[in-house]
């Protein structure tokens, strides 16, 4: 098939990388000059772990090209995936200006039939929207798809490639015919094409986003109880998982979540009822919980520390959001470092993929390294934000001869207590109890 994928930003160029690693021609539009620029010459513009060996291969193969001319991309495809930022207005609501103006021009270039289909998150009735912009120029026969993507950054590439189910919302046989021949290949082993109407699909996008926010609030919420009734989160959330009805995924106490999904699709969908005078008191504490979260973390730090914080050496270790991603979208590293820097701390930073971004948050006001090694030199203490895996078995008897104080603050609980209490360090996690070798000051 020949296919045109509208924002070659994260979920856009997974999208389009993928579909030509299937056999279609896939050409992608995106008004940024110089990131055509750039992945015209064969590099990719985020780090997403495989992404580069199946851009490289279909870039050569000349199955997957880039311009910035819309009309040559809808000219040459007979499917048109929108995949446009939605970032939230004041209100929290998602704003489709972007979708909504991409489509105006779509329709102004339509010569005969074509599917567009929003891959975009967008918000219930978009589908509809979109279909009245287009037909304000182009009077033809074309039909609007919504099929939301379901990737984890940081294995977008094996979700896109292996889903667990593709949701396709359309009332046309036509479209519908088009997308299950698109998406076959990728279901090979009985994974469904869930077919239903454009609203439930644009819903089913939040719904899911938000029940999986929801688990990891609630799991901070038990991580913070654990730690006033002296219990142990770990324990209890192996207890918990082991419930076929709970499952383990999404159970892992910590910041909270990031990124470019959760924060807004909770935030949009806890005021999509507002018209209707519904209120969603299960979000609006999810994101209360969240934004908490981070604050409670450094209450440990700064209750450590006391009235002595200025001047201190705070080393981090994790910036990006999460591990196997550059994306600072939404990071509670971001939060907890301008907090840092407020208080007068020096705070220097390592992170394996995203530190180039980060350079962009922070400027010079913090110190970055090049291993997680070099910015522990004279720490007074450590704080782990972003669990990636070359932080799981570090040296810990070089970081006793780097850091000043052996004082650290894990916000990922990534080691055991018995072992940082036979080290000899102070260890504060989440939901656990403290290892307690306090530095006096």
């Amino acid at each position: 098939m020949n296919i045109a994928v509208i924002g070659a930003g994260y979920v856009g160029l997974v999208t389009g990388t993928c579909f030509a690693d299937t056999g279609n021609h896939v050409i992608c539009v995106d008004n940024n000059e110089d990131k055509v620029k750039t992945l015209k010459s064969g590099k990719v513009t985020i780090y997403e772990p495989d992404l580069d060996v199946i851009f490289e291969r279909n870039v050569k193969q000349q199955r997957l090209t880039f311009t910035t001319s819309l009309a040559e991309a809808v000219a040459k495809s007979q499917l048109i995936f929108l995949a446009l930022p939605t970032p939230p207005n004041e209100d929290g609501s998602a704003d489709i200006t972007h979708v909504i103006n991409v489509a105006k021009e779509i329709g102004k270039v339509l010569t005969d039939y074509r599917v567009i289909i929003n891959k975009s998150t967008v918000p219930v009735g978009t589908a509809e929207k979109v279909k009245d912009a287009i037909a304000e120029t182009f009077k033809g026969e074309f039909d609007v798809v919504s099929n939301p993507e379901f990737m984890r950054e940081g294995l977008a590439v094996e979700d896109f490639v292996k889903p667990d189910r593709v949701v396709v919302g359309t009332s046309s046989e036509r479209a519908k015919k088009l997308m299950e021949n698109l998406y076959e290949p990728f279901v090979r082993q009985g994974n469904p094409v869930l077919f239903m109407d454009e609203r439930s699909a644009e819903l089913t996008k939040y719904a899911a986003n938000s029940y999986l926010a929801m688990r990891i609030s609630f799991m901070n919420e038990i991580a913070n109880l654990s730690e006033k009734l002296g219990a142990n989160v770990d324990e209890v959330r192996k207890g918990m998982s082991s419930d076929s009805r709970i499952g383990k995924r999404f159970l892992f106490p910590g910041l909270g979540y990031g990124g470019s999904c959760f924060p807004k699709d909770v935030l949009a969908l806890s005021t999509m009822g507002n018209p209707y005078d519904y209120t969603f008191k299960i979000l609006n504490a999810v994101l209360d919980v969240n934004a908490t979260q981070r604050k409670l973390f450094l209450d440990k730090v700064y209750n450590y520390f006391g009235k002595e914080l200025k001047g201190k050496a705070i080393a981090v270790w994790g910036l990006a959001f999460k591990p196997n991603t550059d994306d600072m979208r939404e990071a509670p590293a971001v939060y907890i470092i301008n907090d840092l820097l407020k208080k007068g701390c020096t705070v220097s930073a390592f992170d394996p993929e995203a530190t180039d971004n980060a350079k962009k948050i922070f400027g010079d006001k913090v110190k970055f390294g090049n291993s997680e090694y070099e910015i522990l030199n004279g720490a007074d203490a450590l704080l782990i934000i972003t669990e990636w895996g070359v932080f799981r078995t570090p040296d810990f008897e070089k970081m006793t001869k780097l850091m000043r104080n052996k004082v650290i603050f894990d916000g990922r609980n990534l080691y055991n207590l018995q072992t940082m209490r036979s080290l000899g360090f102070y260890y504060n996690s989440v939901g656990r109890e403290i290892v307690e070798e306090k530095f006096v000051y």
